[in-house]
C-alpha cells in the first residue's frame, strides 16, 4: 500500500472524459478495460478504486443465458456468418466514423 499522498491532475474534455493518470493507474494497478468506481464522500472528496472483476452485470447475464437457451432449443436456427453477411455488415458500416472527442449534443446528455 501507498506510504504517502500522491497527488496528479487530469483534464476533463468538452465531452465530459478524462484520461487516469499514470500514477493512478500504477497505484490501483489498473488494465485496460478495467473498470473504476467513483464514491463522493460527505465532505465533497471523491474516492477511486479499482472494480474487482467478480461484479457481473446482470442485464448482460440475462440475456447471454437466453441467447444460450434458444441455441440449445433450436439449434437448427444456427447458420455461420457468410461471405456476403459479413459485406453486408461492411457496408452498412462504412460510413460510420466515431470522434471521441466531438462534444455531444444537449440532448444526448
Amino acid at each position: 500500500m501507498l506510504q504517502k499522498n500522491l497527488e496528479t491532475e487530469s483534464t476533463l474534455t468538452d465531452r465530459f472524459q478524462t484520461t487516469v493518470p499514470s500514477v493512478v493507474r500504477q497505484a490501483l494497478h489498473l488494465e485496460k478495460k478495467d473498470k473504476i468506481k467513483f464514491t463522493v464522500q460527505p465532505n465533497g472528496s471523491v474516492l477511486l478504486t479499482r472494480v474487482e472483476a467478480s461484479e457481473e452485470d446482470p442485464v448482460v447475464e440475462s440475456f447471454l443465458s437466453f441467447i444460450a437457451d434458444d441455441m440449445r432449443e433450436h439449434p437448427e436456427k444456427l447458420q455461420p456468418l457468410t461471405a456476403s453477411m459479413r459485406e453486408r455488415i461492411e457496408s452498412l458500416t462504412a460510413d460510420v466514423t466515431l470522434d471521441l472527442d466531438t462534444p455531444l449534443l444537449d440532448e444526448d446528455e
